[in-house]
């Protein structure tokens, strides 16, 4: 019988006979772990290997001694946890860093609060200066109601004051914001956002969602070249010491894009970046025309992606319902025309793009998956650069039960992140009502489905902690141990699950499943260890668990002092 070996199976042969060639040449050794694998052929193991950026070895800590030479480096995990290294399958990653360079309202649990946060910041803002901000969110306020541009006008009579709501999709101004960008109860408001006025008098309260927003952020001068160096540096380094060895950065404008590849090309930054760039526009437009760039840098760049969006937010009430909200005369809005997408997407599936399409309400998802069925049949396979696209849809948070079939069934990839809802359970309810919350983050029903589940955090929108993500995807609860009335806990995963959410799952969304996800041989060494048995201590040990150690291609790139590792 003839044996026909593909391009790629060959490469695979070819690499498992260097790795078995250079067992014994081992330079970094980690023993007495207790590490879990995601690999269903040996699920646990006591030591690893390295060699170069790839995994040599998993097995016993005594079969790992014999891998030991004299310039080896060895590292005893005495115990502690390892699991292949972890991905953020949907995160921004220049927010991340802009959240620690800005005012950051993360955590204003009342109005006053927020308000004595906004004006110390006045305080040290010259007259006329913007004042801007990110992260304030109203639902533990008394009321839960949105801020206005008159509470700002009292903290803030001379200076323009632009301040995002938590999830992005809605910001409020103050009243010289609105005299600068002229906007006034005649201002009609754009298509796929609203200006929120006032019923009576039809003057604009402030608040801006969605497309809005941008009437009065296009007058706030941009960030210097240097302000998204340091963001973007500052959010790798936080993500690389919480344990996260990938993050797939979800859009990005040209100018990042080049941030991103100049700091890379420097050797400045260690973390993974799966990169989407934003759609539509000119960054969609220089991708379909260049196309992919995979595994530049040494493995830590890939592009070939684009992030579209089909509606808001459910906290602002932009994300688009079948029905009416429950709370409010509205049932959102599109943010793009679907004849535009789906031209969009037929250049992707021609050109071998991955397409990612935000769509939170269960009328944009109906929607998006309505239009990838329409071009999955439109455009054959051999008419595809790439015949499995792996396209996705981003949070996936509402869903129509005749819906949550169709993931499975037309291979689209629900990429959510479990910490939307253990923060949308205090306002999701009233949001809904109880019959739509059956398909609300329904990540058990999409399980069952055939689909697999890319586990995110969408920080800075969340906090970006994979612990939290971890503790929300398998207890379905807020972090102080609250779930509401119909908040349907079995929705919630197991922990063999949750680990695949950011380890396997987002290696298979990104086409990386040959290198990465799982801890084998020939795969590449990106390890995350943490200082508790994640899948065994109860629920709430979980949020006191650290990141004590991040390997990315056998490097480690970060470390806690020997002293603290046994700390939480």
């Amino acid at each position: 019988m003839r044996l026909a070996l593909t391009t790629q199976s060959f490469a695979i042969f070819a690499l498992s006979l260097i790795v078995r060639a250079d067992v014994r040449n081992a330079d970094l050794v980690l023993l007495n772990g207790t590490v879990y694998t995601v690999d269903e052929q040996q699920p646990t193991a006591e030591a690893i290997a390295v060699n170069g950026d790839r995994i040599v070895f998993v097995g016993s800590t005594a079969d790992a001694r014999n891998l030991i030479r004299n310039d080896t480096r060895v590292i005893d995990l005495d115990g502690r946890t390892v699991v292949p290294g972890l991905t953020d399958a949907h995160c921004h990653i220049f927010g991340i860093g802009e959240r620690e360079l800005n005012l950051n309202l993360e955590g204003t649990r009342t109005r006053e609060d927020f308000l004595a946060r906004v004006k110390e910041r006045v305080a040290t803002t010259a007259p006329g200066k913007w004042v801007t901000g990110r992260g304030w969110i109203e639902t533990f306020w008394d009321p839960p109601a949105f801020p206005t541009a008159a509470d700002l006008d009292a903290i803030a009579p001379k200076n323009p004051v632009y301040l995002t709501r938590a999830d992005g999709h809605a910001a409020v101004v103050n009243s010289v914001a609105l005299r600068i960008a002229n906007l006034t109860a005649e201002t009609p408001n754009p298509f796929g956002g609203e200006i929120l006025k006032d019923k009576n008098t039809g003057v604009p309260t402030g608040m801006l969602v969605d497309h809005a927003k941008q009437l009065a952020a296009k007058h706030i001068p941009p960030p210097s070249l240097m302000d998204k160096e340091q963001a973007f540096s500052l959010g790798t380094k936080r993500s690389v010491e919480l344990g996260w060895c990938q993050v797939q950065n979800a859009g990005s404008d040209l100018e990042e894009v080049k941030v991103m590849r100049k700091l890379l090309d420097a050797g400045k930054v260690k973390l993974r970046i799966y990169n989407a760039v934003s759609a539509p526009g000119e960054p969609a437009e220089r991708l379909f025309a260049d196309g992919a760039v995979i595994g530049a840098y040494g493995g830590r760049f890939t592009q070939r992606a684009i992030k579209c969006y089909a509606d808001g937010a459910l906290g602002s009430r932009g994300a688009a319902l079948l029905e009416k909200y429950a709370d409010a005369e509205t049932s959102g809005f599109m943010t793009n025309k679907a004849e535009d997408l789906r031209s969009l997407f037929r250049q992707a599936l021609r050109r071998g793009i991955q397409v990612e399409t935000h769509a939170i309400g269960d009328r944009a998802n109906r929607t998006v998956l309505d239009l990838y069925e329409e071009v999955f049949k439109e455009v054959k396979p051999n008419e595809r650069k790439v015949r499995e696209p792996r396209w996705r849809i981003e949070h996936a948070q509402i869903l129509s039960g005749e819906d949550i079939p169709r993931f499975g069934r037309l291979g689209v990839i629900p990429s959510m992140q479990p910490s939307h809802a253990i923060s949308d359970l205090f306002f999701a309810p009233a949001r809904l009502g109880a019959q739509r919350l059956s398909g609300a983050y329904a990540w058990q029903s999409l399980l069952e489905s055939g689909a697999i589940i890319p586990g995110g955090s969408d920080a800075p929108v969340e906090r970006g902690e994979p612990m939290i993500e971890f503790y929300a995807a398998v207890a379905r609860k807020s972090q102080d141990g609250f779930t509401g009335e119909g908040w349907h806990p079995e929705q919630a995963v197991s922990r063999e699950q949750a680990l695949k959410m950011f380890t396997s799952w987002p290696a298979y969304a990104a086409f990386e499943e040959k290198d990465k996800g799982s801890i084998e041989v020939g795969k590449l060494a990106d390890l995350t260890v943490f200082s508790a048995d994640i899948m065994k201590i109860p629920q709430p040990e979980l949020l006191q668990t650290r990141c004590v150690m991040t390997v990315i291609g056998g490097e480690v790139v970060f470390e806690v002092p020997p002293e603290k590792k046994h700390g939480k």
